[in-house]
């Protein structure tokens, strides 16, 4: 390219360059011009919104400020309500402190009242009681003075005075006693035998025991005289095995046909009884046969004395008894006391125990166990250590009978207190069922015994002359010394003998005491 060329691209270039230029500031100030009437415009446009928003915010301030006027308003109303409310509640409790502090003050005003009259009375009961104290002072030396020229004038000392007034009174009250005693004594006495009699009488006619009487020997009858050779043996063998083997004696008399059986154990003499009647019937007596007719009867009385047992139980309305004490009372059956059956004498008992339960009440079953059992301990006695009071009771424990039971048992020990009142009835039937004409006999020499030591018992007082015990026993005259007592004293004296008769004596049934007061005039014309 040439040089020219040159030159004129180089021209070329700036002629464009400041065409590009003049154009680019014609459309800068074309563009200003119109930015220009834009922002006068919008300045106006904003002025436009600028009043409007000013006219909307001055609405909206009065609105917001009517509201809020309104709402203090009501908020003020409610506020001064409560506050008037609040203050109207303050006023009731002012009020009612006012009236409370009011009344406080009126009692206090009562109480300064009643504290200062107290005091009063107070200080007036000091000077009373100093004036009585004073007074009794006085008193006390006006009675010592007066006693003193008492016991000067009288020669007596007070406690001789004394002993000799409560002499006097009593001497002139016993009479008054004696009527006191004998009207409620006759009073409780007549309604309690009238009572005891009903149900005695109904209890008796309830109970039909049979009376049983028993001795210590046994008759057995013999086909022919030459029997009694026959048991005699050769030499008197078979007779001393006889005798050995059952312990029984056997008395060969006079007596035709009929040999006597002697011993004191009744069940003995049931074993040579039985064993005899075998060997007459046999009619072979040796000492073999002897020996085994011995055995044979020993268990025949044995299964016969179970059988005795199981029927008493069974007519009495008993069950549940062990065998042992079954046996026991099978055997009391062929055991004596007093003369009397031992086992017809506890049936007595258990019938009439079981009356009076039913007339009172009372389990009667177990009153007829505890009637029944309350002499066990003498079926089984023999050989035995203790009373038969302390064997029935260890008999009752190990055949495991009821307290009832045992405690009826302990009522024949002396100074045993019955526990129960089925132990009460049964110790009432024992002495009904041994008091009856017949029942029980003693020995002659216990029964002149209880003769003496009842005339001795009342003789023991001042006022009795004589006794006299009468009636086998059972009732005692008695003979008063007619100008030691009145008759109403007698009542007295006849209650004293009583009670020293059923503390230091034992007996049967009941004792009578009658007492006699005699007075004779006597006088011999001349």
């Amino acid at each position: 390219m040439s040089m020219a060329g040159i030159i004129l691209a180089i021209i070329a270039i700036i002629v464009v360059g400041f065409v590009g230029i003049a154009s680019f500031l014609v459309g800068k100030s074309v563009q200003k011009k119109i930015q220009e009437k834009d922002l006068d415009a919008a300045n106006g446009s904003a002025k436009n919104i600028l009043i409007e928003a000013k006219k909307k915010a001055e609405t909206v301030v009065k609105e917001a400020t009517l509201s809020a006027q309104e709402k203090n308003h009501r908020y003020r109303s409610s506020v001064e309500k409560e506050l008037k409310n609040r203050r109207a509640e303050i006023q009731k409790q002012e009020d009612r402190l006012l009236q409370r502090e009011e009344a406080l003050d009126r009692k206090d005003s009562a109480f300064e009242r009643r504290e200062s009259s107290l005091n009063r009375k107070e200080q007036k009961i000091n000077r009373e009681q100093q004036n009585l104290t004073t007074q009794q002072e006085e008193a006390n030396s006006l009675i010592q003075k007066r006693q003193a020229e008492v016991e000067r004038v009288s020669a007596l000392t007070q406690t001789e005075a004394r002993n000799l007034i409560i002499k006097e009174t009593s001497e002139q009250l016993a009479d008054e006693k004696a009527r006191m005693v004998k009207e409620s004594y006759y009073q409780a006495q007549t309604e309690a035998d009238e009572n005891a009699k009903n149900l005695i009488i109904e209890a008796i006619q309830q109970s039909s025991a049979d009376v049983v009487s028993e001795t210590t020997v046994s008759v057995v009858s013999l086909p022919n005289e030459d029997m009694k050779g026959r048991i005699i043996g050769r030499e008197g063998r078979n007779i001393r095995t006889f005798e050995t083997l059952t312990g029984i004696d056997l008395i060969i008399d006079d007596t035709p046909q009929a040999v006597v059986l002697s011993g004191f154990d009744p069940i003995r003499r049931e074993v040579a009884k039985m064993t005899l009647e075998k060997l007459i019937k046999d009619g072979r007596i040796h000492p073999a046969r002897i020996e085994e007719m011995v055995d044979k009867s020993r268990k025949e009385l044995d299964e016969r004395i179970q059988d005795i047992g199981e029927e008493t139980l069974f007519d009495l309305g008993i069950h549940s008894m062990s065998p042992e004490m079954i046996k026991l009372v099978g055997q009391m059956n062929f055991k004596i006391f007093h003369g009397q059956n031992l086992l017809g004498h506890s049936v007595e008992v258990a019938k009439l125990a079981g009356a009076f339960a039913s007339e009172l009440g009372e389990d009667v079953t177990l009153a007829k166990r505890a009637g029944l059992l309350h002499d066990i301990g003498k079926a089984a006695s023999n050989g035995v250590e203790g009373s038969h009071v302390q064997v029935g009771v260890d008999l009752a424990k190990k055949y495991h009978e009821s307290p009832v039971v045992i405690d009826a048992i302990k009522g024949y020990e002396e100074n045993h207190q019955p526990e129960s009142i089925i132990a009460e009835l049964v110790a009432v039937a024992g002495k009904i069922a041994i008091s009856r004409p017949g029942a029980h006999s003693d020995s002659l020499e216990s029964f002149v015994h209880r003769l003496d030591s009842l005339e001795k018992i009342t003789d023991s007082f001042d006022e009795v002359q004589k006794s006299y015990a009468i009636q086998a026993g059972r009732e005692i005259r008695v003979i008063a010394k007619p100008e030691e007592i009145t008759d109403t004293q007698a009542i007295v004296l006849a209650r004293k003998i009583k009670q020293k008769i059923e503390t230091e004596m034992k007996y049967p049934g009941h004792i009578k005491v009658t007492v006699i007061r005699e007075v004779r005039s006597v006088e011999y014309a001349r």
